[in-house]
């Protein structure tokens, strides 16, 4: 190579790294500029995600204090109290107790739980009977408010023993429906959570123990136990015998967190235990079939797994593939729902309460996988989890579609939302803010109950 070559190479060389140099100054300038459009651009949605969670919040409120008025909570207005709907009110009210840091919505829980218990713990105003459902004495049954069940809270009374089953008006008549009381044994424990009482824990363990004697009984043979869908009001006979599809698995669900609650609060001696009733329905579970296209029924399902899921990081051991049967069932339910078209049908052909049951689901899907990024992906079988999660999180569309659709002013002016006001509302308040009824606060334990902190009085008082 000659000299002259020499030097053409060398300068050809120099311009390539001197373009190289500019190439890599020029890559470098779009990729600050990149990362500051995406630093920007994840600001900005934080705090759009801060201001929507801020909206939803102040609706909550909003629809929370409308129903604290309309129902004589708050107000001089006739007390009305329906077990379902003040079950989700009182979880609703410790969630924005939590919330806000405004003790005012504590109050209003615990005042709703002792109206709940006076009203529908004792004989209707037009029944014969009078006083405390569970026989017993006035200031006994004070103590025990639980002890004979509560009432649904219908409009008309209950069916007496010699007249006929009228499905259609079976429905607005009076009695007890299991699956409304543990939606009420899962109100009172949260508020043992959220407060560190032990007694509403206690009251909820006396009433799943009544439920589980009364509703459930043993069938001929080898076979498990069966359980009545509804019971009169004094649980002497059923009104409905058939068994609600999903009734075991709520027991069981429900008496482990009431369990893990009592150890927690070290007050596992006083009230039932709950072993036997544990046992009773872990025997009718393992043979349960839960699928359903019920939109309310599969977001029971959602928000049972999530408690499930809860429960095992509490330290409970359920049944170990519980939690996957129920997720796959749920996938399985909301790929049918999603084909049905129901969700196309204008709002009167529509039940908002059974939508938004789905839509409280979905938001336990969400927590379900959040739980997974806060304990570091721990969770046991997580792979298998993980991958059922992101499949759920796929139908986040629909939740956002029921909640956007009886958001908007004209479908509240249907009578399908107007009938069934309270219940409405009270779940839609559930799905903007719904960390009173999903999450399952660890109770503070205390070994030596003289060791237990003051309570507000308004918590003290019986």
């Amino acid at each position: 190579m000659t000299h002259n070559d020499q030097k053409a190479d060398t300068v050809k060389w120099g311009h390539c790294s001197a373009s190289r140099n500019r190439l890599q100054r020029i890559i470098g300038i779009l990729f600050l500029s990149l990362l500051c459009c995406v630093s920007a651009s994840v600001r900005d949605t934080r705090a759009e995600n801060s201001i929507m969670t801020d909206t939803r919040l102040q609706h909550s409120i909003k629809l929370m204090d409308s129903y604290a008025r309309r129902t004589g909570l708050t107000s001089s207005e006739p007390q009305k109290r329906y077990l379902w709907t003040d079950a989700f009110a009182v979880c609703n009210y410790l969630g924005l107790a939590r919330a806000t840091g405004d003790e005012a919505y504590m109050r209003m829980a615990v005042k709703l739980v002792d109206q709940v218990h006076h009203t529908l713990g004792r004989h209707r105003d037009d029944d014969p009977r009078s006083g405390w459902i569970s026989g017993l004495a006035e200031q006994e049954g004070q103590r025990h408010p639980t002890r004979g069940g509560l009432r649904i809270g219908k409009a008309l009374p209950e069916r007496g023993p010699d007249e006929p089953l009228d499905e259609r008006l079976e429905w607005e008549r009076d009695g007890q429906y299991f699956h409304y009381l543990t939606k009420w044994m899962h109100a009172l424990d949260q508020v043992s959570r959220a407060s560190g009482q032990a007694r509403y824990n206690s009251w909820a363990r006396e009433l799943a123990a009544t439920a589980f004697a009364t509703f459930s009984y043993p069938t001929s043979g080898d076979e498990h136990r069966r359980m009545a869908w509804k019971m009169s009001i004094d649980l002497t006979r059923p009104l409905v015998p058939q068994m609600g599809k999903h009734d075991p698995l709520e027991g069981f669900i429900t008496s482990l967190q009431l369990a893990n609650t009592a150890v927690a609060l070290s007050s596992v001696t006083s009230g039932p235990a709950l072993q036997g009733e544990i046992a009773g329905y872990a025997e009718m579970v393992s043979e349960g079939e839960w699928h359903t296209e019920d939109p309310l029924g599969l977001g029971g399902l959602l928000v049972d797994a999530y408690r499930l899921q809860q429960l095992q990081q509490q330290g409970a051991e359920p049944q170990p593939q519980l939690l996957d049967v129920l997720l796959d069932t749920a996938i399985t339910g909301l790929h049918f729902f999603t084909s049905s078209g129901e969700l196309q049908q204008p709002p009167h052909y529509r039940l908002a309460f059974r939508e938004l049951g789905l839509a409280i689901g979905l938001r336990a899907a969400e927590h379900m996988q959040q739980a997974l990024i806060d304990n570091g992906n721990n969770t046991v079988g997580n792979p298998r989890l993980r991958s059922q999660l992101l499949t759920l999180l796929q139908y986040t569309h629909l939740r956002e579609h029921i909640e956007n659709f009886w958001l908007y002013p004209e479908h509240q002016q249907s009578d399908s939302w107007t009938e069934h006001r309270d219940i409405n509302e009270v779940m839609l308040a559930t799905c903007l803010a719904p960390e009173g009824m999903l999450e399952l606060l660890v109770p503070a334990r205390h070994e030596n109950p003289a060791e237990q902190p003051k309570s507000p009085e308004f918590l003290d008082a019986e």
